[in-house]
């Protein structure tokens, strides 16, 4: 499984970025087939306490594209939202076949 991360109009950490893949391979336990997983970070003007925005988007072979956005206070609670969204999501999935 890939992990792209996409920083715009800022740099991001070290320490977000080992976060932000340690959290993406737990997906891997709700689908193994999972081969990409793209964050993409972006800091929402006017700066504002919640102004951290992530979108997550899971690609999967066999099925369409999974994403998830959500806005919070810093971008490691952005991306926890994100990826129980995207969790809930495939749970779904797994339940409908």
């Amino acid at each position: 499984m890939e992990v792209r991360i996409q920083a715009i109009h800022f740099d991001a950490s070290d320490r977000l970025e080992a976060f932000i893949v340690k959290k993406a391979e737990r997906l891997a336990r709700h689908n193994t087939n999972i081969s990409v997983v793209d964050a993409t970070l972006k800091v929402v003007k006017p700066e504002t306490a919640m102004n951290k925005e992530a979108v997550v988007k899971v690609s999967i072979p066999t099925l369409e594209e999974i994403v998830a956005t959500k806005v919070a206070d810093t971008f490691e609670e952005a991306i926890d939202l994100c990826l129980e969204a995207i969790e809930r999501q495939l749970e779904k999935r797994k339940e409908k076949k």
